[in-house]
């Protein structure tokens, strides 16, 4: 099977390669911005026509998108989550391949969700900011494309290669400046929120099973379990050996209360960041169609996810 992956230097990306790379039945053409993709192609900016082009040349069975932004802009959100997917549904219109179109989706279309509730595929989304009104706005285009698809909404991705930018990347940040000032006290901030945090492999795992499946529409890729970003910082603690004691900010109200990590400074906080996905206090992921259509379960428990994390961190010391 020939597979294209688009996007494969992102962090989800380079896990859903090393997946494909591992199934001797695939064949796997990587195209993406960078100059160690296959290909040199710019989904924001390219035309459908010289895509649709590439694809009647390659002729793959599948194409994953794992392409996209989490930050920036609305209009940099736009165009590269809506309309460079925009540029992969025409493109795949038009050509004669007829393959499949496995899309990456996130957690961030749905919004803010009822505290202690799972979120099923068929909760009306209520995007909270542009990067979910930009992923979801991809989805629709995707779903009313008539194309052979499938959306997988992945809940937030932890473990090997985690961006240091994320909520998680700066608890272990700020706990590696810590230990390395020698400073017995970190002071950190919103860390009553709730997400289910799923381990990038296992969403590997997730895009593998799907683009062998014939399952459609959109699937929830998630533990099933939310977990209190305090107790996440709590077993990063233990992993990393931090035997100091975690001072929880309260939340800035300018922020609404959706504090990330304070950057730490001679023990004064400098600055809180807001957990960026605009979906409030709670999230997680009813998994149930996964199980059903894809055969999937989640493998990876949230311990190792964050071992991993503060093992790239501690490599910075």
């Amino acid at each position: 099977m020939r597979v294209l992956l688009l996007g494969a230097n992102g962090f989800l990306g380079r896990h859903v390669a090393d997946r494909l790379l591992a199934d001797p039945a695939v064949q796997l053409t990587a195209l993406g911005r960078g100059d160690d993709a296959d290909v040199r192609f710019d989904l924001a900016s390219g035309s459908p026509g010289a895509l649709t082009r590439f694809l009647d040349a390659v002729h793959p069975g599948v194409v994953i998108n794992c392409a996209g932004a989490t930050r920036g802009g609305a209009r940099d959100l736009t165009r590269h989550n809506t309309v460079a997917v925009a540029t992969v549904c025409e493109s795949l219109r038009r050509s004669s391949t007829g393959a499949r179109l496995v899309q990456i989706g996130c957690a961030s279309e749905y919004g803010p969700s009822q505290p202690g509730s799972s979120t099923a595929e068929d909760a009306a989304p209520r995007p909270g900011g542009p990067y979910g009104v930009s992923k979801l706005a991809a989805t629709e285009l995707v779903l009313g494309s008539d194309l052979d698809a499938v959306v997988l909404r992945v809940f937030p991705p932890v473990g090997p290669g985690t961006p240091a930018g994320s909520p998680l990347g700066r608890i272990a940040e700020a706990m590696r400046r810590a230990m390395q000032a020698g400073d017995s006290e970190l002071k950190l901030s919103g860390l009553g929120v709730q997400r289910d945090f799923v381990d990038v492999r296992d969403v590997a795992r997730a895009v593998h099973a799907a683009s062998l499946s014939a399952a459609q529409g959109v699937v929830n890729i998630g533990t099933g379990r939310a977990v209190r970003l305090r107790d996440a910082a709590a077993v990063l603690a233990r992993v990393a050996g931090f035997d100091g004691t975690i001072h929880e900010l309260d939340p800035s109200p300018a922020r609404g209360g959706l504090g990330g990590a304070a950057e730490h400074t001679g023990g004064q906080p400098t600055a809180v960041y807001p957990y960026p996905d605009g979906c409030g206090g709670w999230q997680q992921a009813d998994v149930r169609t996964a199980r059903d259509r894809l055969g999937w379960r989640p493998r990876i428990q949230l311990e190792e996810s964050l071992a991993d994390i503060w093992m790239e961190a501690a490599c910075r010391i």
